[in-house]
């Protein structure tokens, strides 16, 4: 495997001296990461797109509707959550709502539908959340989750009292957020159901995610040490990781180590900056290794997550994604994940410490030359200014870097 891994990087290293970069020889650093390992290939990236596959083929997968009996999203009601009920009750999925604000979610979700059912739960109880996966009378049971919920918001509708009450809870009791609790109740709560399997895999032995969680890039790069923080500058200098409000990147990654931990199959996606106004429909670009910088639409991030409950090659994986803006047709949605998702590393595999150095070095020199913009310069970034703005040398809305305040807000 380190002979792979070398090779891997020397020829990510040609590739980029042809390009007119140079490619640095790392420095040895002990955070453990995790890099795309391919034995088809040694590139340490992979791409895909969030489309449903075409039926017609004979290697077609099944209609999600026919895989499973009712998926739980959490987070329901939140920027991404309301896309992700939207993209699952398009495909005829049975959904179950869990909300904070179950009147704020008849507004922003559709209760017309007969596939969807809004239920107020606090995902910081562990009994209301396992309660919730059981239903009414043990009927219309759940039998996979996706997790789209989080603490913490830059919605604007969120009152100063709310935003106060979350920011204390969790500078006080990190243990209790949402994340921490009512992730892994998810987990608990599924890890005894039947397991999931594609009805007409090649393997049908392979199992389906229970739970896929949404997470965010960068989780990892606080507890970097400082030569790897100064090698990798410009993923461990972005303005998230740089300012860390409360810790919350911390909670994060010890939520995601509970799911891990918990026993149920699981996939975790680390997406790159969410951005509204990048395209939609682009071809997502996936890498391990927690380097990943860069942008992605919330609804390409909403059609990943529902896909991945199709996609036994998610199963017992993290993985971070970024995407490549589809202009006029150049980038096309490639017909499912499997492929992408399939090169890349179990998070077991060599003991869960995760490739060598040079393949993440590799991997962090390739994917810094994706970054939108013309500078190229992530790191120079203060919160809330864009890639647009830092070429213009324009401020961002939330001051110079150095100056500027976290917009951290409260949410369901």
């Amino acid at each position: 495997m380190a002979g792979k891994q070398l090779l891997a990087a020397l020829l990510a290293a040609v590739a980029l001296s042809r390009g007119g970069q140079a490619f640095q020889t790392p420095a040895s650093f002990s955070s453990p990461v995790r890099v795309v390992a391919s034995s088809a290939t040694p590139t340490a990236l992979r791409s895909s797109v969030p489309e449903r596959p075409d039926d017609s083929g004979d290697d077609a997968r099944p209609p999600l509707a026919s895989l499973v009996n009712r998926v739980a999203v959490a987070g329901a009601t939140g920027r991404t959550g309301k896309y992700v009920v939207q993209e699952l009750l398009a495909q005829n999925v049975p959904v179950l709502a869990l909300v904070r604000d179950a009147d704020k979610a008849s507004n922003v979700l559709d209760p017309t539908n007969e596939l969807l059912t809004i239920r107020k739960t606090d995902l910081g109880s562990q009994e209301d959340v396992i309660a919730a996966l059981e239903g009414e009378g043990g009927k219309d049971k759940c039998d996979a989750a996706i997790w789209a919920a989080t603490g913490f918001s830059d919605a604007p509708d969120q009152s100063v009292l709310t935003k106060l009450k979350a920011v204390f809870g969790l500078a006080v009791n990190a243990a209790a957020t949402i994340d921490a609790v009512g992730l892994p109740a998810l987990g608990e709560g599924l890890s005894k159901t039947p397991k999931r399997t594609l009805a007409n895999g090649s393997d049908k032995s392979v199992p389906l995610p229970k739970v896929v969680m949404l997470s965010s890039a960068g989780v990892t790069r606080p507890d970097w040490d400082e030569a790897k923080t100064a090698a990798l500058e410009g993923s461990a200098g972005i303005p998230i990781v740089r300012l860390n409000p409360f810790g919350i990147l911390g909670v994060k990654r010890e939520s995601e180590e509970k799911l891990r931990g918990c026993g149920v199959e699981y996939c975790i996606f680390r997406p790159g900056g969410l951005n509204d106004s990048w395209p939609t429909n682009s071809r997502p670009v996936f890498s391990q290794g927690d380097v990943a910088v860069g942008r992605i639409n919330r609804k390409d991030v909403a059609k990943i997550l529902v896909d991945l409950l199709s996609t036994p090659e998610a199963t017992g994986k993290t993985f971070e994604g970024v995407s490549v803006a589809n202009s006029e047709g150049y980038y096309p949605p490639a017909p499912s994940l499997g492929t992408a998702l399939g090169r890349l590393e179990l998070d077991s595999a060599n003991d869960g410490k995760g490739p060598s150095e040079e393949v993440v070095r590799a991997t962090y020199a390739l994917m810094q030359q994706l970054l939108p913009g013309e500078k190229q310069d992530a790191a120079s970034l203060a919160m809330g200014q864009t890639y647009e703005q830092l070429d213009k040398d324009e401020e961002g809305r939330l001051g110079e870097k150095g100056t500027e305040e976290a917009p951290i807000r409260a949410t369901s």
